[in-house]
């Protein structure tokens, strides 16, 4: 699935190519929620932005004329709040990958707002948008010499408590640090004594996360996790999830087409069965919709189920620096492009250029 090209203005009067994506994802790179959301929805009403290739620092452009979707990933997504009308009179749909962890005590992430605060924010989108569009994500599980499963869960068992009704689903990922240089080096650097995760852990782990869930009903997931837990009510999860998008917005027939969607009519016979198949996604008590086409990301990683998208963020740009992190080289160049970006704080590109 490519994105069209098209002939773009840009703001000095020159005209070039741009991707024009029917989904946004904002961001996996860095929290434009938290840090960057007037540059974004300035750079919405402008119609484009710019964007960095982090592997061969060339520079693209990417128009939202398209733009029908965008899939939020945030540690907090507070300041959303203030814009979520915006969307709406753009006919932009949305849903929140709210990162909502405890790592408190530890100090593994100082620059996150404390941990009620950020329930309350995660009500309040719940609130304003429902529920299924505010997905809970403790993301990475960490085990660390001060931090054990028991801990976890109990971090866990306070935050499901409190989002009982606000959410719909629970996903999470096993701290996998030997596959991000980055990671070790951050963790190492910030002195944290970290242990990897055996199968054993993570089993363990599923089987008294499932017990916990009995009482919430969440549906639960991993991200990008090889191990199956399938037996203790665990998924693979797609964070970019088509699904899903397909039960949020199924009366907006552009973005449909665009995910090779079909909408149905249930009917029913004379023995009332209704003969829906076993692939079609419910939407409500008379429709159902098919995909036609396999939308997944063949560029993810191969445990990713995520479908096609437009990441628009950039990494080392994220000052909530978080020790474990795997988006920022380090706290230094993180500050600094975030100075830059105040500098000019609705520039092109995240950092102002």
């Amino acid at each position: 699935m490519a994105w069209n090209k098209i002939k773009i203005q840009l703001e000095n009067g020159t005209y070039t190519d741009a991707q024009a994506p029917e989904i946004v994802s904002a961001s996996r790179s860095t929290d434009i929620p938290a840090f960057y959301t007037d540059w974004f929805f300035h750079r919405l009403k402008v119609g484009y932005s710019a964007w960095t290739n982090p592997f061969n620092g060339k520079l693209s452009y990417i128009s939202y004329q398209n733009t029908r979707f965008i899939a939020f990933w945030s540690k907090n997504p507070k300041p959303l709040l203030a814009h979520l009308d915006e969307l709406k009179e753009r006919n932009i749909n949305c849903y929140i990958q709210f990162t909502l962890n405890d790592y408190e005590e530890e100090g593994l992430e100082k620059g996150v707002p404390p941990l009620n605060e950020r329930i309350v924010t995660f009500r309040n989108l719940a609130e304003r948008l429902g529920k299924e569009h505010v997905i809970w994500r403790f993301d990475p599980l960490i085990l660390t010499d001060k931090i054990g499963i028991d801990d976890l869960l109990r971090k866990i068992e306070y935050i499901g408590d409190n989002l009982n009704g606000y959410t719909e689903k629970l996903v999470f990922s096993f701290a996998d640090i030997a596959a991000y240089r980055k990671v070790i080096s951050n963790l190492e650097k910030n002195k944290v004594n970290y242990a990897e995760w055996n199968e054993l852990q993570m089993e363990e782990f599923a089987k008294q996360l499932s017990a916990l869930n009995r009482k919430w009903d969440f549906q639960l997931a991993t991200c990008g996790e090889k191990i199956d837990i399938n037996k203790y009510g665990i998924a693979h999860n797609r964070c970019i999830d088509d699904d899903l998008m397909i039960r949020l917005a199924y009366k907006d027939s552009i973005l449909m087409k665009f995910l090779n969607v079909e909408i149905k009519t249930k009917e029913n016979n004379l023995f009332g069965d209704t003969g829906i198949p076993q692939n079609a996604i419910i939407l409500d008590s008379s429709h159902y919709a098919i995909k036609t086409k396999n939308n997944k990301d063949k560029g993810q990683r191969q445990f990713c189920g995520c479908m096609v998208s437009k990441d628009i963020g950039e990494y080392n740009t994220c000052p909530h620096l978080c020790e474990y992190c795997y988006a920022n080289a380090s706290k230094d160049m993180a500050i600094a492009n975030f100075q830059k970006h105040q500098n000019n704080i609705f520039g092109e590109t995240i950092t102002g250029k």
